[in-house]
């Protein structure tokens, strides 16, 4: 039976996950509106906002989860960002961060389907 009780948010990355974005670097006059409010990523995209210089704050706000908030400079780490969690920043002076976005390996296509692919596309029955 799962509970509804909200947990602490996330400190560290699953296993397996891969990169496959990183944000340009912002700064605090750059610092999109929108991620001074509340916002998520989508499912199964995962975050790491990392501060090159300044200090960012770090918020959860989702209800999924305990109210936390953490400081972020370039000698405490990277914050993890989990899928679909309400978060936003707040620069605390000047500050210059990135965010690198991971997500679960795609599922290699066997061998056999991938030679089968071109000609179901193209109308081809495949041959067995």
């Amino acid at each position: 039976m799962e509970s509804d009780q909200p947990v602490a948010p996330a400190s560290r990355l699953p296993d397996g996950l891969e990169p496959y974005s990183r944000t340009a670097s912002f700064t605090e006059e750059t610092l999109p509106a929108g991620l001074r409010k509340d916002h998520t990523t989508k499912a199964g995209s995962w975050g790491l906002i990392r501060v090159e210089q300044g200090v960012l704050r770090y918020r959860v706000t989702d209800q999924r989860r305990l109210p936390a908030e953490r400081d972020l400079t370039p000698e405490t780490g990277p914050a993890v960002v989990e899928p679909t969690i309400l978060h936003h920043v707040e620069p605390i002076g000047p500050v210059r961060f990135h965010v690198e976005f991971l997500r679960e390996p795609a599922a290699p296509v066997p061998l056999r389907q991938q030679e089968k692919l071109p000609k179901q596309e193209n109308g081809e029955r495949p041959r067995h």
